[in-house]
């Protein structure tokens, strides 16, 4: 239903131009908005011209008139002044209510709609029966755009997407839970995932920066049908997921780019213990070392496993790096100056923070 600012924007604004007094009531005849103090009428009249077979109805100098939603009266609108004067504007009024409630439902309708589709709640036949009824085009390519924020009850980020990315484009944003954020981004015939992945950075750089919203995005495949929308949907969590266990540094994470993540994220867990167990054995794991060798050999595979760029950049001596990665070597059996060890160092790396996530989640 139309909220009650809504209404009292509508009739002040009408009040305001035709200088006619406006009153709108619910059925039982509580006053919802009006554009003076002045009261208009017992309640009782109200109430009996609610129930009455009658669409208008003129007492004295008020005109009463029904605000009907979709034939069913949903409120009593009052307007009092010259005669026929105040009967136009009441019309005009009732006619502007009669339409807000028609685009309301119309935005319920859709959300509604969306929301069940991405949770895979509805048949395959109503998916396009309802479409065609909500007037949303069944074949064009859209990509679901996940944005997950720290405050589950700010409202913020929902109202600051909506303003980035309106309807009239075809996009719609909505959610179905209270810690995320949903845009289903409507794409031009041939846009890229390099064009997607600009309007996520854009999202993100802007909540971030102009909105004060500390927030992650996320983003699945593109697809062409719209039955292919909770697919999408799919996707863009699983991004958010992995790239929360093993790229925390990214603000924005692609489902088509999650590389080795993806495979570790799918990994059960007894398999993960097995490879830890058989990779270390009684040695010490990843997890045991302290935070200067990490970062060292963090910063060791972000150059190419370069000794003389990794000193440069740690400001530390050549020879005091070489000391650190030795002393790796011999903790837990893996020289990682060389390409098939670092490797597998960094994907122990993984799967032990993939381990440590699923003990998380178990509490």
């Amino acid at each position: 239903m139309i909220s009650t600012h809504t209404i009292k924007t509508c009739i002040d604004e009408l009040g305001s131009i035709t200088k006619v007094d406006l009153c709108v009531l619910d059925l039982s005849g509580e006053v919802v908005a009006q554009t003076s103090d002045k009261s208009f009428m017992d309640v009782s009249i109200i109430t009996s011209f609610a129930n009455s077979p009658v669409d208008s109805q003129v007492i004295g100098d008020v005109h009463l008139f029904k605000v009907l939603d979709e034939g069913d009266p949903a409120y009593v609108l009052l307007a009092r002044g010259d005669s026929e004067h105040a009967y136009m504007v009441g019309k005009i009024g009732v006619s502007q209510l009669q339409n807000l409630i028609i685009a309301y439902k119309e935005k319920f309708d859709k959300n509604n709609f969306f929301q069940n589709l991405l949770l895979d709640n509805m048949l395959l036949i109503d998916v396009y029966n309802r479409a065609r009824k909500l007037k949303i085009e069944v074949t064009a390519p859209r990509v679901i755009i996940l944005v997950e924020t720290k405050n589950s009850r700010d409202n913020t980020a929902r109202e600051f997407l909506s303003g980035m990315f309106g309807s009239h484009s075809g996009d719609f944003v909505t959610a179905v839970d209270e810690n995320s954020v949903i845009l289903i981004k409507t794409l031009s015939k041939g846009q890229s995932y390099e064009e997607v992945q600009k309007i996520a950075t854009t999202i993100a750089d802007m909540m971030n920066m102009e909105a004060m919203l500390n927030v992650r995005v996320s983003y699945g495949a593109i697809v062409n049908e719209l039955k292919d929308l909770s697919k999408s949907f799919k996707e863009a969590k699983m991004a958010l997921e992995v790239g929360r266990i093993f790229y925390a540094g990214k603000k924005v994470n692609a489902y088509n780019t999650l590389g080795i993540g993806r495979l570790i994220y799918q990994l059960p867990e007894s398999l993960c213990r097995i490879f830890i167990d058989e990779i270390f054995g009684g040695k010490d794991v990843p997890d045991d070392l302290d935070e200067e060798t990490l970062n060292t050999i963090n910063k060791f595979f972000e150059n190419n496993l370069n000794v003389s760029e990794t000193s440069r950049q740690l400001f530390v001596h050549r020879n005091t790096l070489v000391y650190r990665i030795e002393k790796l070597e011999k903790s837990c059996g893996l020289d990682v100056r060389k390409f098939d060890d670092a490797l597998t160092f960094k994907i122990a790396l993984m799967v032990i923070s993939y381990m440590k996530y699923l003990e998380k989640n178990k509490t």
